[in-house]
């Protein structure tokens, strides 16, 4: 994409500079969660390799606007185990805590060792060859950072969807993306296919992002399936499912901030 090569560009061993590609469809000089959720997880991992584990499951805490700037991050071991281990890392920007994420991570069995459960998968549903990226992606960093492609549901109407997407640009500048990265980078944007509101008018922002993994993705595309229901006080639950060309791999769950837009 024009001026972005990446998410991120590194600025030290655990520092790096948001790039256009993070860009909030909210407030251009803040970052969609997505990105920062991915790098928290892929800095945690790194800082404390375990190649006997993987990482089950995530929960971010967006703590307040996110912006496009430098941040840094640190990590710590908050549960050390065997079998079962807690992870911890926070990302700051000008000396203030603007995300949090914890994260479990489960020690691995040899492959084939677990025998399949009684339940016969989910068929997941066939990606389309044609790009159908909605408009309302087009324009600001992180929405023409992915390519999409629906399965079900339209990319121009509120209500729910299924779609495939994958990134155009790594996570960080001049390192490979990583499988972990592909689903986390863009699990965060399923309150807004999904979208029960039109976005012009309304703001649904969630605070929180729970990420909950079987297994790592597989090649390119991610399947995003989402569902977004709204209460009549202002909060909204987004319930997703992510799939592979494989099958279904996790599920992902963001609360929500319902507002009209500010005119």
């Amino acid at each position: 994409m024009e001026g972005a090569g990446s998410y991120f560009e590194r600025r030290g061993k655990d520092a790096f500079e948001a790039t256009r590609a993070t860009e909030s469809p909210w407030d251009a000089r803040l970052q969609h969660g997505g990105p920062p959720t991915a790098l928290l997880a892929r800095i945690m991992l790194a800082n404390h390799r375990r190649d006997d584990m993987r990482l089950a499951r995530i929960t971010t805490d967006f703590l307040g606007p996110i912006p496009r700037a430098l941040v840094e991050i640190r990590t710590r071991v908050v549960r050390p185990g065997k079998r079962i281990e807690l992870l911890e890392a926070t990302m700051s920007s000008s000396g203030r805590d603007v995300v949090t994420a914890r994260a479990w991570r489960i020690v691995v069995q040899p492959a084939g060792s677990i025998p399949p459960g009684v339940t016969p998968p989910d068929r997941v549903p066939a990606r389309p060859a044609q790009d159908e990226s909605p408009r309302w992606l087009r324009g600001w960093g992180y929405g023409e950072s992915l390519e999409w492609r629906y399965a079900a549901g339209t990319p121009e109407a509120p209500g729910p969807a299924a779609a495939w997407a994958r990134l155009r640009v790594p996570l960080i500048a001049d390192e490979p993306a990583e499988a972990l990265d592909r689903a986390l980078v863009l699990v965060d944007s399923a309150n807004g296919i999904s979208g029960e509101l039109p976005m012009s008018d309304w703001l649904f922002v969630p605070p929180s992002l729970t990420v909950a993994l079987e297994r790592y993705p597989q090649g390119e595309w991610v399947l995003l399936e989402a569902r977004t229901e709204l209460g009549s006080d202002g909060l909204g639950t987004c319930v997703a499912r992510l799939a592979d060309d494989d099958g279904y791999f996790g599920h992902a769950l963001q609360s929500l901030y319902v507002e009209p837009r500010t005119r």
